[in-house]
This record gives structure tokens, C-alpha cells and sequence, in this order.
């Protein structure tokens, strides 16, 4: 072999290894100071700085997850609208309204036996063993080691896969630009999102956005404490799981379905 044809054999070598480097998440300090753009208006710069902001590593030790209680007289769209305010949801262009992204949506379930009818607020179940990441061929589709799952938007080639496994039908694609983004939750056009427990406020130590407009109907902590008051609420009260003939161990309980 030449040593012209080895050196571009060796500089596509290093291309590649940049690539892959930057697909998978590792971005270096040169790319992190020039401030690459992974949105309108979000940089990579402020993503890192984001990530480095958390007060604890993330570990197994903990699994979040939230308890709601449908029984109780509670306005769920107030929850639909901390949640829009948080993550910088509803900036859709009017001739888009019907592909308007709700992480959390309200939904009415009626027992057609006996006639009794409830709302309910239904998003991302945040699931032990997630369809969405099984299907996903490039990592976007994830689950922390603390239980919640997300998509990371660098990684989303938008395949939709994940749309179609979700069960719950959670998750929503972004088909235009969009303007006036939060830097806590980068969206792009092109990608899937779905409510990711507003990861990160739980990073700073506080509760999901839902949970504190939610009245006290939603409980939210730490499912492998036995002494957190969720654990406690779910050792008294018969809850249930969405779909619990799928054995996916969800995140999320209901209690009053």
C-alpha cells in the first residue's frame, strides 16, 4: 500500500472514531467551547453545564416513581399545564395544533358495565423493562440507572420506532422548528420526546412539575425506600399498573382505576 493511500486510510480511521465519539455522547472539549448547536437556541454548552449541575450520581440504589390518585377532586389539566410551562411545551403554529406535544395527557375511562366514569392524567409509565428502548437502533431510547426513561435528542435519528412499541402511546414527534425553547429540555424538529419525570428538577433535588401543581393527588419518591411515603402509600392501598398484563413493572400506579 502507498503511503498516500495509508494516510487516508488513516485520516477516514480517525473521522470515524470522531463520529462515533460524538453519536454516542462524548463530546470533546474543543466541540463543547465552539458551543455546537443540537437545537434552535440550545448549545452543547449549556447541555454539559446542565449535566454537571446535579447534586448526587445517578445509581440502581434509587427508582423513582409516582403514585396517582384518581379518587381525588383534582383539575388534571392544571398538571397538563405546569408540565407545558416546565418543558417550554405548546409553541406549535396553529395550522399544527393536531400534532401538539402534551407529555401528559388527560384521558376518560368509563366502565361500560356499570357505567362509572373518570379522568386521568396518562404519560410516559416510565417502565422496568421499556418496548421503546428494546426497539430503539440507536441508544436515543434509554432508561437511567434510576428508572426513568428519556430520549436523548442526540442521538434520535427519528425512526419512530419507539411511537409504535410504547403501549401507552406517551411519546409524540416534533415535525417543525420550533422557537423559545427551556435550555433543561432541548427539543429539535425531527426527533421524539416524551415526559422524561422532569429529570431535571429531580437532579436539583426537587419534584416533577406535575407532582407540585398536582394538589397532593400525586406522590412522588423513591420505590426502593421502604421508608419514602410513596413506598408506604403502596404498602396500604391496592394500586394499579396501565396495562399490568404486560408485565413491564411501570414507574407510574394509579390508585381508583
Amino acid at each position: 500500500m502507498s503511503s498516500k493511500a495509508s494516510n487516508q486510510t488513516t485520516e477516514q480511521s480517525k473521522t470515524d472514531l470522531t463520529k462515533r465519539k460524538f453519536l454516542s455522547g462524548t463530546v470533546t472539549g474543543s466541540m463543547v467551547a465552539a458551543g455546537v448547536s443540537v437545537a434552535p437556541g440550545i448549545f452543547l454548552t449549556q447541555v454539559a453545564q446542565a449535566r454537571t449541575n446535579t447534586s448526587a450520581a445517578v445509581t440502581s440504589d434509587v427508582r423513582w416513581g409516582i403514585v396517582i390518585d384518581t379518587t381525588k377532586k383534582v383539575d388534571w389539566n392544571k398538571c397538563v399545564d405546569a408540565c407545558n410551562r416546565e418543558h417550554g411545551l405548546g409553541n406549535e403554529t396553529k395550522s399544527n395544533q393536531e400534532q401538539k406535544t402534551e407529555y401528559i395527557r388527560v384521558v376518560k375511562v368509563k366502565n361500560k358495565t356499570t357505567g362509572y366514569s373518570s379522568t386521568l392524567p396518562v404519560m410516559c409509565q416510565h417502565c422496568e423493562t421499556p418496548p421503546c428502548v428494546d426497539v430503539c437502533p440507536t441508544g436515543a431510547s434509554m432508561k437511567r440507572e434510576d428508572g426513568i426513561v428519556y430520549v436523548d435528542r442526540h442521538l434520535c435519528i427519528g425512526c419512530r420506532y419507539c411511537m409504535m412499541a410504547c403501549p401507552y402511546k406517551a411519546r409524540s414527534f416534533v415535525h417543525e422548528t420550533l422557537t423559545d425553547q427551556k435550555e433543561n429540555t432541548p427539543r429539535g424538529k425531527g426527533c421524539v420526546e416524551s415526559c422524561n419525570m422532569c429529570v431535571n428538577r429531580i437532579d436539583q433535588g426537587l419534584k416533577p412539575a406535575c407532582v407540585d401543581a398536582s394538589e397532593g393527588a400525586m406522590i412522588f419518591g423513591d420505590l426502593n425506600d421502604k421508608s419514602s411515603e410513596i413506598s408506604k402509600f403502596l404498602a396500604i392501598q391496592n394500586t394499579k399498573q396501565i396495562r399490568a398484563d404486560l408485565r413491564l413493572n411501570t414507574g407510574v400506579r394509579y390508585q381508583g382505576i
